[in-house]
C-alpha cells in the first residue's frame, strides 16, 4: 500500500497519536476527557483533518461487531437475572484450597467461556465477582484481572465465535468451524496453562500472602458477600432478578393477614416452604399460651363461666386460628405459584441462550443471532424492558464506533501496509524463520492498529503469499494470523476490547473500584504474549 500526502499522512498520525494516548491515559491533566470522548476526538479529528471523508468515516464503523456487543450485553443482562452467573461464581469460589487455585480456576473457566459466549461477554459477566472473591481472600485484584483478560483473550482463539477476527479469518478463509477448532485448541490448551503458571511465577509472593486470625470474621463477611453476589454484567449496577419492590408488590398481592402472625408469615416466607407450616403451629400455641393468660390473670377458669362449657371455649379460640391455617395455605399456593413461574423463565432463558450458542455454531450470522435471542429473551420476560435496557454500556458502544474511524483513518495513511510490504519477503509459512516475523508482525500491527484491522490488511496478502506454496500452507497461515492476532491482544491494555472491558468495569464497580494501569499490564502482557505466542505457534496444524 502507498502511504498517502505528507499533509494526510501527518494529520493521520496525529489524530491517531491522540486517540492512542487518551485511551491509555484517560485523565491526562490537559484534556481529561476519558476514553469515550477521547474516540469521538480522534475519529472527528481523522474527518476535520481530510483524512476521511464523513461517508468513509460512517462505512469504517463495523456494525456487525457493535450488534454482537449489545446482543451480547442485553443476554448477559438476563443471565444475571436467572442467576447464570451466580452459578459460575460458585463453580470459582466452591471448595477452593487457596489463591492459586483461585487464579487457576479464573484462567480456566474464563476461557472456556470465552470460546463459547466471545471473549468480550466473559470479560463482562466476571469482572466484578473477581472483585469481590479477591477482597473475600485478601488478596490485590491485578493477577486475578489479569488471569481473565488474558486468558479469555487466549480461549476466544480456539473457535470461529471466540472473537470478531476469528470470524473475519473463519470467512475469508472458508475454513469450517471443526478445521477451526482442531486446527487451534492444542495452542489454546497449552496457552492457558502457560499463562497461568507465569501468573504464579511474577505474583507468587502475592498470591502466598496468608489471612490473619483478626480478619476471619471480615472475610467470613465478604465470603457471604460473593455467595449472595447479584452481577450486573453491562454497567456494573446492581438488581435482584425479584428485586425487592417487586417482591413486595407479590406479598401485597397474596393479601396476607394484618395480624403480627401474618408479618411473622410475610418475613418467614422467603425462607422457605417449611417455614409456613411452622408458622401455623406456632399461632395456634401463641393464640392458647394467651387466652390461657387471659384467664389466669383475671383469676378465671372455665367453671367460674356462667352457662359456658370448655367445649364452646375452645371452639372460639379455634375459630381464628383456623382461619389464620386457611389464610396460610392460600398464601403458600400463590407463592409457590409465583416461584414455579420464576423457574420456568429461568428454563426459558437458558434455552434461549443455548439456542443462541446452537445457531452460532451451526454457522448463522453472529450479530443478528445474539440480537435474535436478546429481543426473544426481551418478549419471554413480558414487562417493561427499558430497566434491562439501561443496564446495557451504550459508552462502550460509541467507543468502539470511535475507535473504528480513527483506526481505519489511521489505516488510509498508508503506515500499516508500507510495513506489510517490506516484512512481506520475509515473512513465509513454509520456515520457521518466516513465521517468526510474521508473528512479530502481526503483534506490532494488533497493538498499534488493533487486531481486527490487521486482521483485514494482512489477511489477502499473507493468504496470497501462503496459497503459492500449497493449500494446507494456506490454511495453516490463516489459524497463525488467528493465533498471533488474539494473543497479541494480551500485550498492552489497548490490545484487546477485552482489556478494555475490564478495566473500565473494575474501575466503575461500586464499592470495590480498581484501577487496573496500563504499566501494570504490560508489566504482565510483554513476557507472557511472546512466550505463548512462540510455544503456540508449533502447535497450530
Amino acid at each position: 500500500m502507498e502511504l498517502a500526502s505528507v499533509p494526510k499522512l501527518v494529520l493521520g498520525s496525529i489524530a491517531f497519536a491522540i486517540f492512542w494516548m487518551l485511551a491509555v491515559f484517560p485523565a491526562v491533566p490537559f484534556l481529561p476527557i476519558g476514553r469515550t470522548a477521547g474516540s469521538l476526538l480522534g475519529a472527528m479529528l481523522m474527518v476535520i483533518f481530510q483524512v476521511l471523508s464523513p461517508d468513509q468515516a460512517y462505512e469504517a464503523i463495523d456494525l456487525p461487531i457493535l450488534g454482537l456487543l449489545f446482543g451480547t450485553m442485553v443476554v448477559s443482562v438476563y443471565l444475571e437475572r436467572a442467576d447464570m452467573f451466580k452459578y459460575i461464581g460458585k463453580l470459582l469460589s466452591w471448595k477452593s484450597k487457596g489463591a492459586k487455585d483461585l487464579l487457576f480456576r479464573i484462567c480456566v473457566i474464563s476461557a472456556v467461556s470465552s470460546a463459547l459466549f466471545t471473549n468480550d461477554t466473559a470479560c463482562v459477566v466476571l469482572t466484578e465477582f473477581i472483585l469481590k472473591i479477591a477482597k473475600q481472600h485478601n488478596l490485590p485484584p491485578h493477577p486475578l484481572l489479569l488471569a481473565l483478560a488474558t486468558s479469555a483473550n487466549i480461549g476466544s482463539a480456539a473457535t470461529p465465535i471466540g472473537n470478531p477476527q476469528n470470524l473475519v479469518i473463519a470467512v475469508q478463509g472458508k475454513i469450517s468451524f471443526g478445521q477451526f477448532l482442531i486446527g487451534v485448541l492444542p495452542a489454546m490448551l497449552v496457552g492457558v496453562v502457560v499463562n497461568a503458571m507465569i501468573l504464579m511465577v511474577m505474583y507468587w509472593r502475592v498470591l502466598s500472602i496468608q489471612k490473619d486470625e483478626e480478619n476471619q470474621i471480615t472475610n467470613h463477611a465478604a465470603e457471604e458477600e460473593v455467595n449472595s453476589h447479584r452481577f450486573s454484567p453491562a454497567t456494573m449496577s446492581h438488581f435482584n432478578s425479584l428485586n425487592s419492590e417487586q417482591w413486595n408488590a407479590h406479598m401485597e398481592s397474596l393479601n396476607l393477614p394484618g395480624s403480627p402472625h401474618g408479618q411473622n408469615l410475610r418475613n418467614r416466607l422467603v425462607m422457605g416452604d417449611g417455614e409456613i407450616d411452622r408458622v401455623v403451629s406456632n399461632t395456634l400455641d401463641s393464640t392458647r399460651n394467651s387466652n390461657a393468660s387471659k384467664e389466669e390473670t383475671n383469676g378465671m377458669t372455665y367453671e367460674t363461666h356462667e352457662g359456658t362449657s370448655p367445649s364452646k371455649t375452645d371452639a372460639k379460640m379455634v375459630v381464628p386460628v383456623v382461619e389464620t391455617v386457611l389464610n396460610s395455605l392460600e398464601v403458600k399456593e400463590r407463592f409457590l405459584g409465583v416461584r414455579w413461574k420464576y423457574i420456568l423463565w429461568k428454563l426459558c432463558v437458558y434455552m434461549i441462550t443455548l439456542g443462541m450458542l446452537v445457531a452460532m455454531l451451526l454457522g448463522l450470522n453472529m450479530s443478528w443471532t445474539a440480537i435474535s435471542a436478546a429481543l426473544a429473551l426481551v418478549v419471554v420476560d413480558f414487562q417493561d424492558a427499558r430497566p434491562s435496557l439501561e443496564k446495557v454500556s451504550y459508552s462502550l458502544l460509541i467507543f468502539f464506533c470511535g475507535m473504528f474511524i480513527t483506526v481505519d483513518g489511521f489505516n488510509k495513511t498508508g503506515i500499516p501496509g508500507a510495513l506489510w510490504e517490506v516484512m512481506e519477503p520475509y515473512s513465509r509459512v513454509d520456515r520457521a524463520s518466516g513465521i517468526a516475523i510474521l508473528a512479530l508482525v502481526i503483534i506490532i500491527l494488533s497493538n498499534v492498529a488493533s487486531n481486527v484491522p490487521t486482521v483485514l490488511l494482512l489477511g489477502g496478502p499473507v493468504a496470497a503469499s501462503a496459497a503459492a506454496i500449497s493449500e494446507e500452507s494456506e490454511k495453516k497461515a490463516w489459524l497463525i494470523l488467528a493465533w498471533a492476532s488474539t494473543v497479541a491482544g494480551n500485550l498492552s491494555l489497548l490490545g484487546s476490547a477485552a482489556n478494555l472491558i475490564v478495566c473500565e468495569q473494575a474501575r466503575r464497580a461500586p464499592n470495590i473500584a480498581y484501577t487496573l494501569t496500563f504499566w501494570n499490564h504490560l508489566k504482565f502482557g510483554l513476557p507472557s504474549t511472546f512466550i505463548i505466542t512462540a510455544i503456540g505457534l508449533t502447535l497450530i496444524r
